[in-house]
């Protein structure tokens, strides 16, 4: 595993942080877009007002999908705090 790629306390790679030379892009949808290079598919998703934000690191090319990541990171931290409840 790239060890820049995925830090638990960091989160996923986002944006410049993506040290992939090409990606699979994930549109906000759901749909798959293609593969293209690295800048390329931040461009595109800046283009959006959105982020380009690794979800698989490990596959070949890494899978990166268009998403607001501060919405995302809103999420995560909402599921993990229910997660916790649950536990109680």
């Amino acid at each position: 595993m790239n060890k820049s790629s995925f830090n638990f306390r960091r989160g996923p790679a986002v944006n410049e942080r993506i040290s992939a030379k090409s990606v699979r892009v994930i549109s906000e949808r759901g749909d798959m877009v293609g593969v293209f290079e690295t800048k390329e598919a931040i461009k595109m998703a800046l283009d959006q007002g959105l982020d380009l934000v690794e979800v698989s690191p490990n596959a070949s090319p890494p899978v990166c999908k268009i998403i607001d990541y501060g919405k995302y990171k809103y999420q995560v931290q909402k599921k993990q705090a229910e997660a916790k409840k649950k536990q109680k």
